[in-house]
């Protein structure tokens, strides 16, 4: 993979876990799927995090960063969590990336912060369906609430990042089908090959709206 740095899209994408998300990324950084696009920054609050080394190890090496929110306040006595949440976007502005995505990343941004007032986009997927199941554990409450008969259909989206968790603007919304019975390790197979696929979609589409790619 070869790319020109300086007319590329830049993505930074923030992550708590394994990093699979992040992996559909990379797979498809400056390939037809993200066309002239590039990783510039992978960012965690969780240094055991695997996807800090899907990044390290990736061709070539994507940047990475990590910062937690206890360890920083122990660090800085006095600071605060608004603190903490000015110093995350000093470091992803200083890369200049052209749209921030959270793929799988286990922490709410705040409002008031440079980030949120930047124009950069801010794009977050959450394994739910509009309206269904915002906040922290929605694959479990999603399959236990289906089990018990509660609602009929499960789904994944991509959203625009607001003030209010998991209510910004829908950009790629899929249903996953799930059956009476089965086990959640085999639904979550399931709708992780989704969040995989619809990831790069609407990184794609927010990309094409903020620098478009002129064809020659």
């Amino acid at each position: 993979m070869s790319t020109d740095v300086q007319s590329s899209r830049r993505l930074a994408v923030l992550i708590s876990g394994l990093g699979t998300n992040l992996q559909a990324l990379i797979d498809a950084q400056n390939m037809p799927a993200l066309p002239h696009t590039l990783i510039v920054l992978v960012l965690s609050n969780c240094k055991a995090a695997h996807g800090l080394v899907r990044a390290a190890t990736a061709s070539p090496p994507i940047p990475t960063a990590y910062l937690a929110l206890q360890p920083y306040l122990r660090q800085h006595p006095g600071k605060t969590r608004e603190d903490y949440d000015l110093e995350l976007a000093k470091i992803i502005l200083q890369v200049k990336p052209d749209v921030v995505v959270l793929a799988g990343w286990m922490h709410i941004t705040n409002d008031h912060d440079d980030l949120s007032t930047s124009p950069i986009p801010v794009i977050n997927i959450h394994p739910a369906l509009p309206g269904q199941f915002d906040g922290a554990n929605a694959i479990q409450r999603g399959y236990e609430a289906f089990q018990r008969g509660e609602v009929n259909r499960l789904g994944v989206m991509v959203h625009r990042v607001i003030a209010e968790v998991d209510w910004g603007e829908s950009l790629v919304v899929r249903e996953v089908p799930i059956e009476k019975g089965e086990s959640i390790e085999t639904y979550e197979e399931r709708l992780y090959k989704v969040e995989w696929k619809i990831i790069v979609q609407a990184t794609r589409m927010v990309l094409d709206e903020v620098k478009p790619v002129h064809q020659e």
